[in-house]
């Protein structure tokens, strides 16, 4: 039996993190993980790395091109003829960005003399007993950092030819005609971002009333306009009543008008939610405890009810980032090193790869709102920076919360051309507890999209310098 001080099971972004650090920290540190690549072998990173955040952000890329050489390239005056979608190469390019990541995974793995288990990891007899194929791991302490899984539409489970989870959608060998999605939220607005650009018609269906209800309204409103402008087709409000599988997908569904509809379509991506992964962990067996919804049930400092076992990342509460999952890994190895770090939900950003993009940190104006929180807004659109016109990208708006006696910024929304870039200062700013005056003090650069940040500050203030 090998002996460990950390046994972490599951590779993903909050597994390798926290195996990482705690063998940083000098603690003695295996991590068990099951996932094979396209070649078969194993391939580190979960469903981040290999199926969800990283091929995504390639093939969005990519089709960003795509978009922009047969569409936008002209009014720069550069002009492109014949142009043609080898869509064979942009997935190859997609695997080779895939293994680059797997690789470097293996690499910090030996830089830090961390112990990898290729398989599938459980609870043995007790809390502290690691199985993994024929090994039996003894664990100081335990790590749980399983992920989640696509959460399939009763009626229609995935079969990854054509009703698709992340994982179909990320490796079609051809364009669809027609592709429908269900779900509007970040995978389903990125991949059908992904097609639409290379030429399907795309309609999305959702069930919630409002779109991007977990946006800031005013940048939900702007991206639906946007996302309308480009020509991708969602209706609201709908009620799936049947999934018909044959040669193509036909859906049945009840409008947000009440009347019936049917959307054909050549395949369908279904993005409606994950769920945690437990499957195959023998919870039950050592008592491990699960809420409600199935997610392992753990305390403010992600421990569980059984003792020096913690769980990190998608199978625990809290939103399903990649980036929470690696800052709960950290903290959690450093707990287990005897140190006392923090993490503040609130200042986790999200962001979505949409061209623009949209990213926000903190409260939402509506959740101002309907908890009676005294605040000042200040918005400044896209349209009025230097850069964003050079860029020609010039849809979209920065918006700043702050309280109204203190200006402590309480959150900022962005959606426009480097949203995911520029949303980095907003969250170093919470976390220092700046005002909205700080930022709009500091110097930023010109000409510079940053600066879009610094009139959105100043505008809580009504202080705007270029509108």
């Amino acid at each position: 039996m090998k002996s460990f001080d950390v046994v972490v099971v599951g590779g993903g972004p909050g597994g390798y993190i926290a195996a990482i650090r705690a063998a940083q920290l000098g603690l003695s540190t295996a991590c068990i993980d099951d996932w094979r690549g396209a070649d078969g072998k194993p391939a580190l990173g979960g469903t981040c790395t290999n199926v969800g955040c990283i091929p995504s952000k390639a093939l969005l890329q990519s089709s960003e091109n795509f978009e922009q050489a047969g569409h936008h390239f002209a009014e720069h005056g550069v002009k492109v003829k014949g142009l043609e979608l080898d869509l064979a190469q942009m997935m190859k390019r997609k695997d080779k960005v895939v293994k680059s990541n797997n690789d470097g995974i293996v690499y910090l793995f030996k830089k830090n003399k961390i112990t990898f288990f290729h398989g599938t990891g459980s609870f043995g007899k007790s809390p502290s007993e690691i199985m993994v194929g024929d090994e039996t791991l003894q664990a100081g302490h335990v790590i749980v950092a399983t992920g989640s899984k696509p959460r399939a539409l009763p009626g229609a489970e995935f079969d990854e030819k054509l009703i698709l989870s992340n994982t179909g959608a990320l490796a079609m060998g051809e364009v669809p005609r027609r592709l429908g999605v269900i779900g509007a939220g970040i995978i389903g607005l990125e991949m059908g971002s992904v097609w639409r650009r290379l030429g399907a018609e795309v309609t999305i269906l959702e069930a919630l009333p409002a779109f991007l209800g977990i946006a800031d309204e005013a940048v939900a409103k702007e991206a639906a306009k946007v996302f309308a402008r480009q020509g991708l087709k969602i209706e609201l409000g709908v009620k799936i009543t049947s999934v018909e599988n044959k040669k193509s997908v036909k859906v049945q569904y009840t409008a947000s008008d009440t009347s019936s509809k049917t959307l054909e379509c050549d395949q369908l991506i279904v993005s409606i939610g994950r769920v945690p992964n437990t499957d195959g962990l023998n919870s039950a067996g050592v008592g491990l405890k699960l809420d409600q919804r199935g997610f392992i049930a753990v305390d403010d400092d992600c421990r569980t009810n059984l003792p020096n076992v913690w769980a990190i990342g998608d199978v625990v509460r809290g939103p399903m980032l990649a980036h929470k999952a690696e800052e709960e890994g950290v903290v959690v190895a450093e707990r287990i090193a005897g140190q006392k770090p923090h993490l503040d939900f609130n200042t986790i950003p999200s962001v979505i790869y949409t061209s623009p993009e949209i990213a926000w940190v903190g409260k939402t104006e509506q959740q101002l709102k309907a908890e009676g929180l005294a605040y000042r807004a200040g918005v400044f659109p896209f349209s009025a920076n230097a850069r964003a016109r050079a860029l020609g990208d010039t849809a979209g708006l920065v918006k700043f919360l702050a309280a109204e006696k203190t200006d402590e910024i309480l959150g900022v929304h962005i959606i426009g051309p480097f949203a995911g870039e520029l949303i980095a200062e907003a969250v170093v700013a919470m976390e220092f507890r700046a005002s909205a005056e700080d930022i709009g003090m500091i110097c930023h650069a010109h000409p510079s999209l940053s600066e879009a940040m610094k009139d959105a500050a100043l505008g809580v203030d009504k202080r705007s310098l270029n509108i």
